[in-house]
């Protein structure tokens, strides 16, 4: 096995285990033997359990924004282009291996401790602001819509995550149209 296929191993196994378990309850050598890889070589790839973190959360940052944008492609107005997002947390919110966010769940565990993996963490939240942003402002509404909606996705993930039930992503929605609505009568 080459090291970029070892490499996709590693960030592979440690992505299922972190997600369903938390990062500090995974030790290494757990990681080493859900990638079927020796110990040595692990490390010769990845300096330290925080590369493999950050790795691990460049691969969830793209899926986010990879299925945020089919979901928003998928819509026709800019209205249901916003809206879109919190269909895509519903169908998210649904999958039985649902545990929350990432980025939020690595931040709590380590984002004190660990600067790389804050910087991981803010630089997917903020991606995801901006993201909000562009559509706001092609749909032609007021800038202030942006984080309000960002909030009320942010919100939705935490609370489905601690709920255990894809509920939130139902009020998020609720919510979310009745601020576009007033902050676009027009779309209505």
């Amino acid at each position: 096995m080459d090291d970029a296929a070892a490499r996709e191993r590693v960030i592979a196994a440690a992505d299922e285990l972190f997600y369903a378990r938390g990062i500090q309850s995974v030790g290494m050598d757990e990681v080493r033997t859900a990638a079927g890889i020796s110990l040595k070589r692990m490390y010769a790839l990845f300096p330290s359990k925080d590369a493999i973190i950050v790795e691990v959360l460049k691969g969830r940052n793209a899926t986010w924004n990879e299925g945020i944008a089919l979901a928003s492609a998928r819509a026709t107005t800019p209205r249901d282009k916003l809206l879109a997002i919190y269909d895509f947390l519903s169908g998210w919110f649904e999958q039985d291996n649902f545990r929350g966010c990432a980025f939020i769940n690595s931040f709590g565990e380590l984002g004190a401790s660990s600067p790389a993996i804050a910087d991981a963490a803010r630089s997917h939240k903020l991606g995801f602001q901006a993201y909000v942003a562009r559509l706001v402002s092609e749909a032609g509404a007021p800038a202030q819509l942006a984080p309000q909606l960002a909030l009320l996705a942010e919100g939705a993930q935490t609370t489905a995550a601690i709920a255990g039930t894809p509920d939130a992503a139902a009020h998020a929605r609720a919510a979310a149209a009745t601020l576009i609505d007033v902050a676009l009568p027009s779309a209505a």
